[in-house]
């Protein structure tokens, strides 16, 4: 455990207390903000809970994160455009899990017909928490990746407060982040390759968006780099209703013709009813660009990033010196079905060391993972079905270095408790089955959370907003 800016600074109470007053003023007055699950209202935001100083991380290891982004990004496009390695590797979670074989199904029929937009958009996002031993990767995001606007606002909000007691000095140590140009900028780049002046930018959203500033900033930024663009937001039973496709697979919502599909909503079961399936199948049928395509938000999923640890498969996709520096960010990650590489040994682990790991479902949005100890009774209820192994993965817990910091929440709540940290990079890539067209890291996020918490999404409300301090 290494001293906190926290300790190092260590107010007087008084001042301590002002401070937190002010810096929720500032959040509240710079969009630092979401709606609240527990008294929900268009007409107002709470603030977004956040940490009230940067975390210490050691340069090299953010810098070694940044640097591996690039190859990430062509890991990924090659994985989602291997039919063979995709079908291979989600081959057994399809037979089990009803949400993965339905996205397979769509996957399946538009490849059949044909694709029409070999163009795809991803917009990704590389969780990693930072342990003693170096960086290590938690998942990949392909679908719906946040924070492109709270990521970069949380470095303003503590450049802030630390202007606020006078520690100019520690400004440098705080990384530039522009998430949020960079992600637009990207999405703007496939606009321009979609070519049609007068398409629009579909934003795919839940029928209720908590994390509104997050969205509605980005919509901000297009315009502001293009004032020609229009954003439209519509929910799946919207698009029910609205979308059609043309005679050449144009996507039209209402009178819009649509250029790009950007998804922040579908990557849940909770989000789909058959209609919204429907509308899915629809979208991947036409001529838009999407964000992600279906084999791009397929690549996202837990069971490929476990059969991408095993031994020699990076190798099939990446040279051998890229493929090592990858292979060093993976955690240990196993499958829970005794028939693959590593399930017995799995199984091992879990019968003599359960806390050491965290089982995961394929599924994203934070909220359905089993930790510790409670996979014993977990993995005993479940007897009866003799398939379900196949829908999970094993995982290594990793043990991130812990720092004192100072939570504050918009209930009134002030947390002074030891955390930890996750930070995400972003980046864009754009391309086609055969190539990548643009490829580009563009700025980072980092949440923290209570040390004794096992979840730590700021939107799933567990974790806060922070942001790097380089040591």
């Amino acid at each position: 455990k290494m001293c906190s800016l926290f300790e190092e600074i260590n107010l007087p109470e008084k001042e301590f207390q002002e401070l937190i007053e002010k810096a929720k003023d500032w959040a509240l007055m710079h969009g630092v903000g979401m709606r609240s699950k527990h008294h929900f209202s268009v007409n107002s935001i709470n603030f977004a809970p956040f940490t009230l100083f940067p975390t210490p991380l050691k340069r090299e290891h953010f810098e070694e994160v940044i640097s591996l982004q690039l190859s990430l990004g062509e890991l990924m496009h090659k994985v989602a455009n291997d039919r063979e390695f995709l079908t291979s590797a989600l081959e057994k979670t399809v037979e089990v899990d009803d949400f993965t074989r339905r996205l397979f199904n769509i996957y399946e029929t538009v490849y059949m017909e044909g694709i029409t937009q070999e163009i795809y958009l991803s917009m990704l996002r590389n969780d990693t928490m930072i342990a003693s031993t170096g960086p290590k990767q938690v998942e990949y995001n392909t679908i719906a990746s946040g924070f492109g606007w709270l990521g970069p606002i949380s470095k303003a909000i503590q450049s802030y407060i630390l202007k606020e007691i006078g520690h100019y000095d520690k400004l440098k140590q705080l990384p530039e982040n522009n998430a949020l140009s960079g992600y637009c900028e990207g999405m703007l780049e496939a606009w321009r390759i979609f070519n049609v002046p007068d398409a629009c930018i579909l934003f795919v959203v839940e029928d209720v968006t908590y994390n509104i500033c997050d969205q509605r900033f980005m919509e901000f930024e297009l315009r502001e780099l293009e004032p020609k663009i229009k954003v439209i937001r519509r929910t799946f039973k919207e698009l029910h209703t609205e979308a059609k496709l043309g005679p050449n697979k144009e996507l039209f919502v209402g009178k819009h013709r649509v250029g790009i599909v950007y998804y922040r909503s579908g990557y849940v079961p909770q989000q789909y009813s058959e209609n919204c399936w429907q509308v899915r199948l629809l979208i991947e049928r036409s001529d838009s660009i999407k964000c992600p395509n279906i084999q791009y938000h397929l690549s996202g999923s837990k069971k490929v990033q476990e059969v991408l640890t095993r031994p020699n498969v990076l190798e099939r996709f990446l040279d051998e010196n890229e493929a090592k520096k990858i292979r060093n960010l993976f955690t240990d990650i196993y499958p829970l079905n005794k028939d693959e590489p590593g399930g017995l040994e799995a199984e091992q682990l879990l019968m003599t060391n359960p806390e050491d790991f965290v089982l995961k479902p394929q599924r994203e949005g934070g909220g359905n993972n089993i930790y510790g100890k409670d996979i014993t009774d977990f993995i005993n209820g479940k007897h009866e079905d003799p398939n379900w192994q196949a829908s999970f993965i094993v995982m290594r817990m990793i043990r991130p270095i812990t720092y004192k910091n100072c939570i504050v929440r918009p209930e009134g709540s002030i947390l002074i408790t030891d955390t930890i940290s996750e930070l995400g990079i972003f980046s864009v890539v754009i391309g086609s089955s055969s190539k990548i067209i643009y490829n580009k890291q563009t700025g980072h996020m980092l949440r923290t959370k209570p040390c004794d918490y096992n979840e730590g999404g700021v939107a799933s409300g567990f974790g806060a907003l922070d942001s790097p301090y380089l040591i």
